[in-house]
């Protein structure tokens, strides 16, 4: 499976974005997903994370209630859409297929980054 993540940008407190997770690969269907984000000089942290074919999902506390993970396997992405962002949530945005928690090291397949950055 290989990730491509994308729809990063600058945006102000209170704004919103979408990201999108987008797979080539077959079977994606099968591969739960999870989003994770680092900012400078901290270490990788969950965001939110969707099973396989989009049973459940699970949100880290700091973004439950903002940020919505869903899927659409007939296009094989895994959009992330992010409201009423804050300052707080500026970071690298990784896209990673594979694992079943909330442990990056879990995730066997990982796209590269994509930079979200809010302005206070």
């Amino acid at each position: 499976v290989q990730l491509q993540a994308s729809g990063g940008g600058w945006v102000q407190a209170g704004g919103s974005l979408r990201l999108s997770c987008a797979a080539s690969g077959r079977s994606f269907s099968n591969y739960p997903v999870g989003w994770f984000r680092q900012a400078p000089g901290k270490e990788r942290e969950f965001v939110a994370r969707v099973t396989s074919r989009g049973s459940a999902t699970y949100y880290a506390d700091s973004v439950k209630g903002r940020f919505t993970i869903s899927r659409d396997d007939s296009k094989n992405t895994v959009p992330l859409q992010m409201n009423s962002l804050k300052p707080e949530d500026t970071a690298v945005y990784f896209c990673a297929a594979g694992g079943y928690s909330y442990d990056a090291r879990d995730y066997d397949y990982w796209g590269q980054g994509t930079q979200v950055t809010v302005s206070s």
